[in-house]
């Protein structure tokens, strides 16, 4: 495409594009910069709230996330006033089971709510997709742990580091001795709890992965969250030395593959619950990708609608080139939207008829949530490119969005390489190893 339609001048964006700014730049006050400093909501009880409402109810919430998520950014963490809209709304507790006053929706909530929030602001969204899957996560937990959190406030947040090399856990009596470093724990200074994935060993062999729950209160929190995109999310690292953490907080993933062998069955009886984790927990981010890819486009047509060549003072929207990509990143957004919202409920209707899904069915959600992220991120990428040097400035509307989908892309979860080749490798007759699948 001509640099001629694709760019224009500096002072020429100062003009146009930063009227679409999401106040990048703009000044924060200490009390709202720091994640920690937010006031206190009485918990609400969230039964009664139906699924378009939850959804509606985001959706109201964008323009706000959007007019803070430069304030976000800067603030590396959940803004307080964006976690007191959520905790008003209920958006962390769509997935809490109602008998402890959660909306306890369909599985595919956790890809859409996230995927609408992001709309406004990928960093807040990545946090209520990571949090809300955490209310899922401690209904699989023992009953005397899920009244260990929710007792006492219904709308704890729970944090979590998942890597599970990251972690040891040396069974006691009564429980396990924890211990590790955990990076990457999303949401972590605004959580009263923490989910830490660590390894069971029986000498040099591994017996389990497991998911210890413990307070925030007991493990260091490490400020090490300086980062190219997705700043908001504060997914700072943690750090546990020798912890013990009782039995009743440990969950075995081997017991969250599907079914119902997880502790929780007793009494969470939903099919959304035997969900397999492995396979789908990640959907609750992977939503965030599809609306800041949905973001970056509507900002897009707002600009080109605008926007004339500075040196032919022809409309940008006149050139087929230009259109041409508007289309295709709205294709591949559209395309990567009802994947993800297929594959949730594709396994939901798989738990309601009570059938354990296979490996190759497991390995093709995973393999799924990979493809449709790499589809936003192409959408994304289409549409800066459109911006010419003009890309390069904070207030180029499309910039933060630009950043936060190369981030969040990096996670394991949606790396294709792996997603992609394990899912073939069983689809060609072959085995992949993995016990906690």
């Amino acid at each position: 495409m001509p640099s001629a339609v694709l760019s224009t001048p500096p002072e020429r964006v100062q003009s146009i594009l930063c009227r679409f700014e999401w106040r990048v730049l703009s000044a924060v006050p200490i009390s709202e910069a720091h994640p920690m400093s937010r006031a206190a909501v009485a918990p609400i009880d969230f039964a009664g709230v139906e699924y378009a409402e939850a959804v509606e109810r985001a959706r109201a919430l964008v323009p706000a996330l959007r007019e803070r998520a430069g304030q976000t950014e800067l603030a590396r963490g959940l803004l307080p006033a964006n976690e007191r809209d959520l905790h008003r709304n209920g958006l962390f507790r769509f997935g809490q089971p109602r008998r402890w006053g959660g909306m306890e929706l369909d599985f595919v909530s956790m890809f859409e709510i996230p995927m609408v929030v992001s709309e406004g602001c990928a960093s807040t969204a990545w946090n209520v997709g990571n949090l809300a899957i955490h209310h899922w996560m401690l209904a699989l937990f023992d009953e005397a742990a899920q009244h260990d959190v929710w007792a006492e406030s219904p709308d704890a947040l729970i944090a979590s580091g998942i890597a599970y090399p990251q972690g040891r856990a040396e069974p006691v009596a009564g429980g396990v001795r924890l211990s590790g470093h955990w990076n990457f724990s999303s949401g972590v200074e605004s959580s009263q709890w923490n989910m830490l994935a660590a390894l069971v060993r029986d000498g040099d062999r591994v017996v389990d992965y497991v998911m210890c729950l413990v307070p925030c209160s007991e493990h260091e929190v490490i400020d090490d969250w300086h980062v190219l995109g997705m700043r908001g999310t504060g997914s700072r690292s943690v750090r546990v030395d020798d912890l013990f953490v009782p039995a009743h907080r440990v969950l075995s993933m081997l017991q969250a593959r599907g079914g119902s062998a997880f502790p929780g069955a007793a009494v969470n009886s939903n099919p959304m619950y035997r969900i397999p984790m492995s396979a789908l927990a990640a959907h609750c981010i992977g939503g965030v990708a599809v609306g800041n890819a949905q973001a970056a486009l509507d900002l897009t047509i707002d600009a080109v609608r605008e926007r004339s060549t500075h040196y032919t003072a022809a409309r940008m929207r006149d050139f087929q080139a230009v259109q041409l990509r508007v289309a295709a990143a709205a294709s591949r957004i559209e395309a990567a939207r009802l994947l993800g919202m297929h594959d949730c409920r594709d396994a939901q209707a798989i738990a309601i008829a009570g059938r354990m899904p296979s490996d190759e069915e497991k390995l093709r959600f995973k393999r799924n949530l990979a493809f449709l992220v790499g589809l936003c991120t192409e959408a994304v990428d289409g549409l800066h490119a459109m911006a010419g040097a003009n890309g390069i400035y904070d207030c180029y509307p499309i910039q933060r969005l630009f950043r936060d989908a190369h981030a969040l892309s990096g996670h394991i979860s949606f790396s294709w390489d792996t997603q992609g080749s394990n899912w073939g490798l069983v689809a060609l007759g072959g085995s992949v190893s993995n016990p906690a699948l």
